[in-house]
């Protein structure tokens, strides 16, 4: 496809250069196969796996059919509908929105759970064309009468497995039962499988099918590597992995273990946050911010908080714990190796992990390299992780004297709890999931910088609640003090 490719494809020009000005050329492959039928107004359904170009294959055509329809917004009623399954997605949707809308004209409003909800009514009541969405904070509005669904003219669903997973599908079908049948709906999915049949069948008229690549494509520029190591290394070999240059994402099965293992490496020195169900959003968003910005140079997710979440040059991804499917494996890897670039996948397998191991990768259609190692000093480490290793020290959140707000907070979800508790619940109340690191200052071009001095690096970001900072600590002598153990992040507590 040339230069010239989305105009080819009949998006208008006035988008096309908003691609351009960001660096966006050429149509992937799942976008060059949908945006035909999109944007003639057909119903769509699309399969292409995580990084593959998805959102703008359903955003382009929802902006210039807006801009084609010439209504107008009224108040409660929204034009158009995006349902995604966490915040974070609602909310990276919505950035790569943003300059699409701006151009066309088109006001946007996210709506989720996990923070008030005030804000979300009163943009509503102003009239808004495109409301970005996860299903419970959704359904708890219209339920309070403060969303009519009367007048969407575009229905999008993205990442609809993700949604069957977390149980949100009888929620999204009582949503879209309130949509007009007349109006044109795109649902995009990493995996279509009988969960999805049952929507396609019930709202999709005459759809398209669009797979751009199979279920089990591995990515030409993704490297996976197996470790087979003795379960007592593991934190050792992690650290000196996550120590090298660059963003790394690491991965547990469980909240409990990502909390545990962010410990862990900050007490090593390593500038790192998490992201897990237990945080409140406001928690959440700092720690993507401190991600985003370099302050944080690894992040430690479950699966469910880092579904569909987007940050680039992730040069290197970490199954601290192998996941429990193949589905899981394949969302996890694609945090790297993005629109092209190239990324590394290792999971570290102990000895009573050898058989799941072995049949999770046959599952993903993957043939990993493997390889059993003796610890932090093997050299095949520096060779995966290539680079100076660096721990500046680990991130610490300076709240005010009174504490700061530590309200609990919820998931993407509402009255269910896949994401943790968003519309009329809080979830994982208390503190914000005892989360308290975040931050750290990188060099410049995303190197880490050397020495462990304690270095404030912000004034108060408002992201994280009024009055936090970010600090750097230095290491203790003995690794630091962590209220677990060193294999807690596998312990399989849930």
């Amino acid at each position: 496809m040339s230069a010239a490719g989305f105009t080819d494809l009949g998006v208008p020009a006035s988008l096309a250069t908003v691609l351009a000005d960001l660096g966006i050329t050429s149509p992937t492959p799942i976008q060059a196969a949908t945006l035909p039928d999109s944007l003639a107004g057909r119903d769509v359904l699309g399969r292409g796996r995580t990084g593959s170009g998805k959102t703008y294959a359903f955003l382009l055509p929802l902006v210039a059919r807006l801009s084609a329809s010439g209504r107008t917004a009224q108040s409660r009623k929204p034009r158009a509908l995006i349902m995604a399954p966490t915040r974070e997605l609602v909310n990276q949707i919505n950035e790569a929105l943003k300059p699409l809308a701006r151009t066309a004209g088109l006001s946007t409003q996210t709506v989720f759970g996990g923070v008030g909800q005030n804000p979300q009514v009163q943009g509503l009541r102003k009239g808004i064309d495109i409301v970005l969405a996860c299903p419970g904070r959704l359904e708890d509005l219209m339920g309070q009468g403060h969303v009519d669904l009367s007048q969407v003219e575009i229905t999008i669903l993205d990442e609809a497995d993700h949604m069957a997973d977390l149980g949100f599908l009888p929620g999204v079908r009582r949503i879209m039962d309130q949509t007009p049948r007349s109006g044109q709906r795109l649902l995009f999915s990493a995996t279509l499988d009988k969960a999805i049949d049952v929507l396609v069948k019930r709202f999709l008229q005459n759809p398209v099918t669009h797979q751009a690549d199979s279920a089990q494509s591995p990515v030409a520029t993704m490297d996976h590597h197996v470790l087979h190591l003795a379960r007592e290394h593991r934190v050792s070999v992690l650290t000196d992995l996550v120590s090298a240059p660059g963003r790394t994402v690491v991965f547990t099965r469980t909240k409990h273990g990502a909390k545990a293992l962010t410990r862990q490496l900050n007490s090593n020195g390593v500038p790192t946050v998490e992201l897990h169900g237990n945080l409140s959003q406001n928690a959440r968003t700092r720690n993507m911010e401190a991600f985003h910005s370099g302050k944080a140079t690894t992040l430690v997710a479950t699966d469910i908080a880092a579904r569909g979440i987007h940050v680039d040059d992730v040069s290197l991804v970490v199954h601290a714990d192998p996941p429990v499917e193949h589905k899981a494996y394949l969302h996890r890897s694609g945090r790297t190796a993005r629109a092209g670039a190239k990324g590394t996948v290792i999971t570290l397998m102990t000895d009573e992990q050898v058989r799941d191991v072995r049949d999770l990768t046959r599952a993903a259609g993957i043939k990993p390299t493997t390889t059993k190692i003796n610890g932090a000093g093997h050299p095949l480490l520096a060779e995966l992780a290539p680079g100076e290793r660096s721990r500046p020290g680990g991130l610490v959140v300076e709240t005010p004297a009174d504490g700061g707000n530590r309200s609990g907070g919820g998931g993407g979800g509402g009255r269910r709890g896949g994401g943790g508790g968003g519309g009329r619940r809080s979830g994982g109340g208390g503190r914000s999931g005892g989360q308290s690191r975040s931050g750290g200052q990188p060099k410049a071009g995303g190197q880490r910088k050397a020495g462990g001095q304690s270095k404030s690096s912000g004034s108060g970001r408002s992201g994280g609640g009024a009055g936090r900072t970010y600090t750097t600590s230095t290491p203790s002598a003995g690794g630091g003090q962590s209220r677990h153990s060193a294999s807690s992040f596998s312990s399989g507590r849930r």
